[in-house]
């Protein structure tokens, strides 16, 4: 195996693009990982410490692109080199403006535009969000790595000049029926979600779609806005204009815990709200719910989108997916007395930390590289302890390589690396489809669950593997479609992450 690498001068393209491409170049004849970033140096770093030799000869700057390859030889790795072009071509079936650019130019050719969409490294967000709103536009900000000194001073130009600041690291929002980043197709209704995390937004709306409702507008305002360091600046933007949204008829909040201080000014506000809300906290054990008769205060997703419904005046539509005890008993007599551990490899992070929860409740101590209790932090993440729920989209696994939600290469390494292990019962899975999302997500890592099976039926165990799906009819992927590849694999398939999360923690629990 070696590495090759080259560089593209003054080649610009953004994360997103360049996340589709690594993965479709990684399935390619002779080559085992291929990496596209842009040269900043903080990207330079992370191939660098990955292990591709030669990287700062190369001399890159940060409008410049870097490929890397991992590959069996290095004609394999030229070939692919000298055909790059072909590779850097967007889809020209869908419809694109003419490249631009500049933000100036953007706006001669739109001048209507009220919103701009950034997804640049890190090191170049607060320059770019800052020009966006300087020019009166909303801003939706994709990147990550920005600092929380360079979010608070962003989001109060924005609040100052009525605009409003979505991120950063902000992976999904559907306005007015569009979806941004990481969104799933979801029909209109009177259900108005503000959401601090990107796949909980995304398993609301598709909750809620599925469940016979639909969404007027999903606004993401980033993991860190109710921190007390931010005082949730986007989400009081976000509750005044679904206040003021007359096809709004309730609101669901859904992020971790706010700060200490932050709960205070949140509570205050929803007191004054004109319009019921529900208020969906994860990793609360016992929230303490605020003494005003419209707020609802659930501690789940699926409870959370009920109430929604219910509040909008709908009724939900139920799906048949519930295990039934006689399913549970059935799977839990096949394993052996020394399986007891359940095994987590998320791609959605929201998920991975309900799934904590859901085991927290159950009695299960639950490991994570992304922790919900103290004391719980893997020291090594790539070392599963006990019982293990790793959220592979955190930011040591997607530093210099595509989102996990993309390309599954590392979780599928993951899957199989569990499967080694005779203590494993469960491995828990997340499937998630939508825009951005991979093309095939349920077939990417379908061969890696029978084959996981396999592996424990070789030592004479069996092993339980359990998937959600978060999607929806309407996505491109196809959820029927998805859900009989996973199957066909032997998975068992939940179209809620709150009921796999359970039926892996009835699996394991109670046992004698």
């Amino acid at each position: 195996m070696i590495t090759e690498s080259a560089l593209l001068q003054n080649r610009y393209f953004d994360s997103v693009f360049l996340m589709r491409v690594s993965k479709r170049l990684s399935g390619q004849p002779g080559i085992e990982q291929a990496a596209l970033v842009m040269g900043t140096p903080r990207n330079i770093q992370i191939l660098a410490q990955a292990g591709y030799d030669g990287i700062d000869a190369l001399g890159a700057s940060s409008n410049d692109l870097v490929v890397s390859l991992r590959a069996d030889s290095v004609e394999d790795a030229r070939t692919l080199l000298d055909s790059l072009d072909q590779w850097l071509v967007r889809d020209s079936s869908r419809p694109t403006a003419q490249t631009v650019r500049s933000l100036d130019q953007a706006l001669t050719q739109q001048p209507a535009s009220n919103l701009a969409v950034i997804s640049v490294p890190g090191e170049f967000a607060t320059r770019e969000a800052r020009q966006a709103l300087e020019r009166g536009l909303n801003v939706f900000l994709f990147s990550d790595h920005v600092s929380i000194e360079d979010e608070l001073s962003l989001k109060r130009l924005a609040s100052q000049n009525g605009l409003l600041l979505m991120g950063p690291d902000c992976g999904t929002a559907i306005l007015s029926g569009i979806g941004l980043g990481f969104s799933n197709e979801v029909r209109r209704g009177h259900i108005g979600v503000i959401g601090a995390s990107g796949t909980g937004t995304q398993e609301a709306t598709s909750l809620a779609h599925r469940w016979g409702s639909g969404i007027s507008h999903a606004i993401g305002v980033g993991g860190r806005d109710l921190s007390d360091g931010i005082g949730a600046i986007s989400t009081f933007q976000a509750m005044d204009a679904l206040e003021k949204d007359p096809k709004t008829s309730v609101i669901l909040l859904v992020s971790k815990p706010p700060g200490t201080a932050t709960q205070v000014q949140v509570n205050e506000r929803l007191a004054d709200c004109s319009k019921p809300v529900v208020t969906c906290y994860l990793g609360s054990k016992d929230e303490a719910s605020p003494d005003l008769k419209n707020v609802t205060t659930t501690h789940n997703l699926d409870e959370a989108v009920t109430a929604a419904i219910r509040l909008a005046g709908g009724i939900r539509v139920d799906e048949d997916n519930a295990a039934s005890l006689e399913s549970i008993q059935r799977e839990r007599g096949k394993l052996r007395a020394s399986q007891a551990f359940v095994r987590g490899v998320f791609a959605g992070g929201t998920l991975c930390y309900q799934a904590q929860q859901v085991l927290r409740d159950a009695g299960l101590p639950v490991h994570s590289n992304e922790p919900l209790e103290k004391g719980m932090e893997l020291p090594d993440s790539s070392l599963s302890l006990g019982h293990t729920l790793v959220d592979m989209g955190a930011d040591e696994y997607t530093e210099g390589k595509p989102h996990p939600m993309v390309d599954s290469t590392q979780r599928v390494q993951r899957i199989l690396s569990e499967a080694e292990d005779p203590q494993v019962a469960v491995i828990l899975l997340d499937c998630i489809l939508g825009h951005v999302a991979a093309d095939n997500p349920g077939g990417d890592i379908a061969p890696a669950i029978s084959e996981a099976k396999r592996t424990a039926r070789q030592r004479g165990d069996h092993l339980i593997v359990v998937v959600s799906i978060c999607g929806t009819d309407l996505d491109q992927q196809g959820l029927d479609a998805q859900i009989d590849l996973l199957e066909e694999a032997g998975a068992i398939v939940f179209t809620s992450g709150l009921q796999a999360a359970r039926f892996a923690a009835q699996l394991v629990s109670e046992r004698g």
